[in-house]
Parts: structure tokens; sequence; C-alpha cells
């Protein structure tokens, strides 16, 4: 019997048990966004035009393809300051209230430098330092995402990066909105350039005679933005390639039908690429879940994209028990997932390979988008299965600290020496063994020294 997919419902439906159903698993496996060749040569032009042209080169670019009325690259003292001034109030306490918590989970996370002295005099350990200057994307222009500005800037404010320069695309008319100004404040961001695109990423890759090279890129963007950072990866750090955004369902007999689809919807609506799963051992939920999805999409602003992203990469899974459920988890590895169940708690234990996990019912992925305080910056495209969260990790780095005092190179410099005959690295052995000729001599030295008292006294 072939899988079987339902042709009723806004979700395709897949019987887990069905024959066929491994290749239609292996399709939905398969959403990794491929940039398409085109975005790479364009992006390659761009980065090249301004690692080589500097401002000019980047000014005549965020003009024409940024499409603004851009005066000057970089937001001043006082248009920051005037949009906090224009933000609502309600929407400056609660971008306040977000990053506040943002901020207290990963002031949490935090590592610290150690060492560990050794009799003999032998000294390793681990010296954890910020990076330098840090350089946050954020998409802008015709979208407003100041919850990328506060998930993207607080893990570098909390450790102390020098400088977080942030760059995101102007309006039309070459400004910034209020929210995203006032996101940036409380980010803790200390400079933002008004300029989006793979020409962004260039400028704080290389630096111009306006912009500062960075240490490290991070943040989401369009496919011209994910080529340009794969392009310049090597003479500056990145983050994980973002993907589109992806949420898998586990939901049992306890779940609320509505709550399930408003789920589903929304990471839907973020993009027609993104991916919404729901596996279940209730067959009486799927036709639930179907009704209240065809229902809350005709009230949904941004209902085509959220058709067009759940037809194209949604389904519907039924499975016979709860630990099958899990396992097609595990192997989607997503960026959410929503355990709607009463035993939320225990069945996730078993869930091993996921960005963020949501438990219970009144948990949606919402509140991990906005407020929670975990990081939303999450793997996406089954990189969960080895990728973690963004987090204060992803600028600091660490240097490894040694030191040997001639007693600990005598205990082990034997060893070295050897060790380097195995591998043919001879030079590696002579550089220990001149040490411990020298070593040798003093002690030979110091004896003599001692007889010689000795007779003296004698």
């Amino acid at each position: 019997m072939a899988a079987r997919a339902s042709s009723q419902g806004v979700l395709p439906v897949l019987q887990a048990d069905a024959s066929g159903f491994e290749r239609k698993f292996a399709k939905l496996l398969e959403r990794r966004q491929k940039t398409a060749g085109d975005a790479e040569k364009v992006a390659r032009k761009i980065v090249d035009r301004v690692r080589n042209g500097g401002d000019d080169a980047l000014i005549a670019l965020v003009r024409k393809l940024d499409g603004n009325k851009l005066e000057d690259l970089e937001v001043s003292a006082e248009e920051w300051n005037a949009g906090c001034e224009a933000c609502d109030p309600a929407d400056r306490a609660a971008l306040g209230k977000a990053a506040m918590r943002v901020r207290e989970f990963h002031r949490k996370r935090i590592p610290s430098s150690w060492e560990v002295r050794e009799e003999g005099g032998g000294v390793f350990g681990l010296r954890v330092r910020p990076l330098l200057r840090a350089g946050i994307y954020v998409p802008g222009g015709k979208a407003l995402y100041p919850s990328s500005v506060i998930m993207n800037g607080i893990p570098a404010s909390v450790v102390e990066v020098s400088e977080i320069v942030m760059a995101t695309p102007a309006q039309p008319d070459g400004t910034l909105r209020p929210e995203v100004l006032m996101a940036a404040r409380v980010a803790g961001v200390h400079r933002i350039f008004k300029m989006g695109g793979a020409q962004a990423v260039a400028a704080l890759a290389y630096g111009t005679e306006t912009v500062p090279a960075v240490d490290k890129i991070v943040g989401p963007g369009n496919a011209y933005v994910a080529a340009a950072k794969r392009l310049v990866f090597g003479d500056v750090a990145i983050d994980g390639e973002a993907g589109p955004t992806e949420v898998f369902i586990i939901a049992d007999k306890t779940a609320t039908p509505a709550w399930v689809a408003a789920d589903l919807i929304s990471q839907a609506e973020h993009d027609q690429a993104a991916s919404a799963i729901l596996v279940t051992n209730s067959k009486g939920l799927v036709n639930r879940v179907q009704d209240q999805l065809a229902k809350q999409l005709k009230t949904l602003d941004r209902a085509r994209i959220a058709k067009s992203a759940l037809s194209g990469g949604g389904a519907i899974i039924v499975a016979k028990n709860l630990d099958l459920c899990v396992e097609l988890a595990n192997r989607y590895a997503p960026e959410h997932l929503v355990i709607a169940s009463d035993d939320a708690e225990a069945i996730s234990k078993s869930a091993i390979n996921a960005g963020a996990i949501f438990l219970g019912h009144y948990t949606p992925v919402a509140v991990g988008d906005y407020i929670a305080g975990p990081n939303h910056v999450l793997p996406t495209g089954g990189t969960a299965r080895f990728s973690s969260p963004l987090g204060v990790d992803d600028f600091l780095k660490r240097t490894s600290v040694v030191r040997f005092e001639p007693p600990k190179l005598r205990e082990l410099g034997m060893d070295v020496i050897r060790l380097a005959a195995v591998e043919g690295l001879t030079g590696h052995g002579r550089s220990v063994d001149l040490r411990l000729q020298k070593i040798r001599r003093a002690r030979r030295e110091r004896e003599a020294a001692r007889d010689a008292d000795a007779e003296v006294e004698l």
C-alpha cells in the first residue's frame, strides 16, 4: 500500500506505517535552502567591488540596491536619540522587557578562564576573551525585525565585546524605524550603519574608510547575504547559515487543535520556504487541525505566504506511538520542536536533536521568538544535529596557555621526543632535547658545586 497523502485539507497527511513513507519523509528532510549559483556570482562581484572600492563603491551599491535616499552611512547620535524618543512607550517597554530577559539568560552562560598548576612547575589552562569587534546583520528595508537586533546583539554585549557594529538597510526615505533604533539601544549596539545585502557583509568583513572591519558577522539575510557570508569566511568569522524557519510539533490526544494549527501557521507565515510539520499518534486530531488551519488562514494577514509554505514544506504525519513521533523528530532535527502533551517533560527526555524545545500546551514558539530569554537564532535545515543556538560562546575566543619549568620538562621531555620521532618530526624533538641538555648541564654543575663545598668542609 502506498503512503497515503490526503487530498483534502491544508496539509498533506502521511501514514508513518505505510509503504512509501520513507521516500516522502526523505523529501521533507531535504529542506536546506541551496543558494542559487546566480546569487553567488552576483555576491562575489559586490564583495570584490566593496573590498577594492571602499566607501565610494559601498555608497553607490547601497543607493542602487537598497533603493533609498542615503545621505550618510552611519546613524548619527542625534538621529538615534530621536528615533528612540519617537518609539511608542508601550513598544519601548516591551523591547526593554525582552532585552532584560534575554540578557539575564545569557549572563548565566558566560564561561570563565581557568588554569591548573602541576607539581614540578607545569601550568596549563584557557584564557577566555571577547572578540574586539562584532558585526550583526539585521534584515530591514520594508521588513521590521527589532527582535533580531536584540537576539544578535545582546550575547555580544553580555561578554563585553569592545565594539558592536550593526548593519541594516534603511527605508526608502533613508531613515530607520524607531523600533529598530530602540532595540539597538537596549541591546548594547555601539554603531549602526544603513546598509544591507552583500555590500553590507563585504563592508563589515573588510572595512572601508567609514565602516570598521569586524572579527565576526552574525545574523540572517537573503540569498545574497548568505552567499556573501560564505565568500568572506576565513577573512572573518561567521555564524551558521540561516535557512528558512521550521517547526516540528509532536502532539497527542491532549493537544488543542486550534493551538496546534496556530503554531504551525506562526512559522509558515515567515517565508514561503518555511517548514511546518505535525506528527501525532492521535488520528482524531488530524481533521480537527486541518479545519483550524483553514479557518485561521482566512483572517491571516500573510495568508498567501503561509499557504504556500504549508503546502510546499508541510505535512501531518500519523505515527503509531509517541516513541516513533520522537524518533521522527530526531531525524528531522528541527529548529523549533513543540511538544503539545500533558507529558511533554517526559517525552522531551528522548528529544536530542532540536534547536529549541517548547514544552506543554501553554508554550507557543512565539514566546521564544520574542521574550522567553533563550536566543531565537537557532540552527536550521537539520543542522541541530550538531549545532547550537547563538550565544555568548559565539563572541568569545579561547586561548590555550602552557608553561613548563625545568623539572616538568625533565619529567615529560623524553616522551615528547619519542612521539616526535614516531611522526618523523625530528625538529620537534630537537627543540626539546636542546633544553634538556641545558637542564642536565645545570644539574651537573649544581652537583659539582655541592661536591666542592663538601670537600672544603672536610
